[in-house]
């Protein structure tokens, strides 16, 4: 049964790659409003859970329910995909900025392409987001003579120009340089204060912290550990959890 309140909802779901089970019969549900943080170590499946959100990976096994869409299906048709696309961001690691376009241009591309929506249009929605996120100057600028931290910024700024009901983030700040990650996050908390739905794979504990309203530690392609990010991360329950928690406050120190 799906719940009507959850913004995505998956049950025993199972992805493979070849030989390979990355997620093993996973279950959980994202709640509209709700910022949850998926942490864990390197292969343990956060990133291909996030993938399956967005049906950039299809599921091998169990139930995906996203904003209504039942992604368990092995075939969607392109207007599916189109619809789930501009219901549901995605922010990547690398940015994936259209190098050759402008900063304003690649706000407004998939405006007028998948949402229909006039230049005009799609140039006033793309000039009131890069100003949300500090870069209206940037407009008429190219991706190569952006920081990395601008390059994000213009990345989440264009996610919400399709008006999305959830973004996925996946590791936005783990290529950026120490001193652009709070530019990033600063942005990112906007967000949450705004009540966006948001999904983020991440290794920055403060943000879990202070931002998520629930953390779900990941362990072989399992939900392990799950809570408010307070609890979670201030008293784990598992061994795994503590051991992965030490590790990256080892790594500060260092």
């Amino acid at each position: 049964m799906v719940n009507s309140t959850a913004a995505i909802t998956f049950e025993n779901i199972e992805k493979n790659f070849g030989s390979l089970r990355v997620l093993r019969g996973i279950s959980g549900e994202i709640h509209r409003g709700e910022v949850v943080a998926i942490i864990g170590s390197s292969g343990c499946g956060k990133s291909t859970l996030l993938r399956c959100f967005n049906r950039l990976e299809a599921i091998d096994g169990g139930r995906l329910v996203v904003n209504g869409m039942d992604l368990s299906k092995p075939k969607l048709n392109y207007r599916q995909l189109r619809q789930l696309r501009s219901q549901v961001g995605m922010v990547f690691q690398q940015f994936n900025l259209f190098p050759h376009l402008s900063v304003l241009e690649n706000l407004t591309i998939a405006q007028r392409k998948v949402l229909g929506k006039s230049a005009k249009e799609s140039a006033q929605l793309a000039a009131f987001y890069l100003e949300k996120v500090g870069l209206f100057d940037k407009a008429s600028a190219y991706p190569e003579q952006l920081s990395g931290g601008q390059k994000q910024r213009v990345a989440i700024a264009r996610s919400l120009c399709m008006n999305p009901q959830v973004i996925l983030f996946d590791e936005p700040t783990s290529a950026l340089d120490p001193e652009l990650v709070c530019e990033v996050l600063q942005v990112m908390q906007q967000l949450a204060a705004d009540g966006m739905t948001m999904v983020v794979v991440t290794h920055e504990m403060q943000f879990a912290r202070e931002v998520a309203s629930r953390v779900m530690f990941l362990n072989q392609g399992q939900v392990e550990e799950q809570g408010s990010a307070r609890e979670v991360l201030t008293h784990p329950k598992s061994d795994r959890l503590r051991a992965f928690l030490s590790r990256l406050n080892e790594g500060v120190r260092s």
